[in-house]
């Protein structure tokens, strides 16, 4: 079996690496995904998947139907970022100000890879795997639902038998080309959002003991907000508060009425999440009106913990080590980043590993959601070779209870 998955990896390697290079080349951002979705569609149905389209606006679900009563999904992203492309590279961004600079285009190459190669192997699922390609993982457009969510909210988990587990990946800089790093238990951060308002009271800037400076006001309460995090979670805690746009006044001699802050909330902690939001609020309120303001805010809950089911990841990782050499599966410690699979590990048993990219060497080293991220093109093969063989052999696999 494993053979055979080497030797059709080998065969369709260059068509891997252009389909890659074509999404780079032609990048759409969240819900916007038509040409990527269409591309993606054709080439499941050209190896003998049946389709369904137009799920979530522009998903993609393939199914390829085995023998046996198992059902595994994989998922993989198709949305780019609005960021420019600074690579001098033949496969450059053509959509100014667009770019992939994720690695979701090298997902959705690598997913189209497995699918062809498990497809050629057929004979030898012991049930039926599921290809999730979804859209808008980087966060729909303002007044638009997108991404997991609304995949979850049109049936994408409702396939007859249910479908059972569901496992991803993702580009990873940090890790170099040809290794794979995972995590058991919580393994990417919660993403809530807030927007608060400070009011205070508008006066010239010549005269502030007439007013209630928003200004200042914001200051301290952009402390007190860090001050929370250092002094009233214990230190092993995961917290990080980050106010990330701050909005207010329009001349030099107004001190203004009102002060806008926006940021994100991230912990791995499903307990302190619940807790954010009357903490937030108590806090902002026992800072500003004390200094005569008061203040409004309101709460987004985006994405829940990201958190590999144990007795899956343990099962995964085996299978993994086998395929690739040992010492290549890397276990690490959570990160503070976030991913909306999260939605979809609620639901089933999850796993969620990270694909090596980095070269250093030929100076392949950027983060994700950079104008210079690039990946490692030897990538695409290694990882359509990890993950056909973990899914072949998660049909053959008991079911997580």
């Amino acid at each position: 079996m494993y053979q055979s998955i080497l030797t059709k990896v080998a065969s369709i390697e260059p068509v891997i690496i252009e389909t890659r290079r074509d999404f780079y080349r032609h990048p759409e951002l969240s819900n916007r995904e038509e040409r990527t979705a269409a591309i993606i569609a054709q080439r499941l149905e050209e190896v003998g998947i049946e389709v369904k389209t137009g799920i979530a606006r522009h998903g993609v679900v393939g199914i390829l139907r085995g023998k046996g009563d198992r059902i595994i999904a994989a998922r993989a992203n198709m949305d780019a970022l609005p960021i420019d492309d600074v690579l001098d590279v033949p496969y450059r961004s053509t959509v100014s100000g667009v770019k992939h600079a994720c690695g979701h285009d090298a997902e959705a190459a690598i997913l189209l890879g497995v699918a062809e190669v498990l497809s050629s192997l057929k004979e030898q699922l012991a049930g039926t795997v599921v290809f999730i390609f979804q859209p808008a993982e980087e966060g729909p457009p303002e007044g638009e639902e997108g991404g997991a969510v609304l995949m979850i909210k049109e049936g994408v988990l409702d396939e007859k038998p249910e479908i059972q587990e569901i496992i991803a990946l993702h580009m990873m800089p940090t890790l170099d080309v040809k290794t794979i790093g995972f995590s058991v238990g919580p393994v990417l951060a919660s993403n809530d959002n807030f927007d608060i308002k400070i009011i205070g009271r508008q006066t010239h800037a010549a005269f502030p003991h007439t007013g209630a400076d928003s200004i200042m006001l914001s200051s301290s309460v952009i402390q007190g907000l860090q001050a929370m995090v250092a002094r009233d979670f214990n230190a092993v805690d995961s917290l990080v508060i980050s106010p990330s746009v701050i909005q207010g006044g329009n001349r030099y001699n107004i001190i203004p009425e009102e002060v806008v802050i926006k940021g994100t909330v991230r912990t791995l902690s499903p307990t302190i999440r619940d807790l954010m939001p009357s903490l937030l609020d108590q806090r902002i309120g026992s800072i500003v009106k004390g200094q005569g303001g008061s203040h409004e805010i309101q709460y987004h809950y985006v994405n829940p913990v990201t958190v590999n089911n144990a007795e899956l990841a343990r099962n995964a990782v085996s299978v993994l080590q086998e395929t690739c050499k040992p010492e290549a599966v890397i276990e690490g410690p959570p990160m503070m980043a976030s991913e909306d699979f999260s939605h979809f590990a609620e639901r089933v048993p999850g796993f969620y590993f990270f694909l090596g990219v980095r070269n250093d060497a030929r100076g392949i080293a950027h983060m994700v959601h950079t104008p210079e991220f690039d990946i490692d093109e030897s990538s695409l093969a290694f990882g359509v070779i990890a993950l056909s063989t973990l899914l072949l052999k998660r049909t053959h696999s008991q079911r997580i209870k």
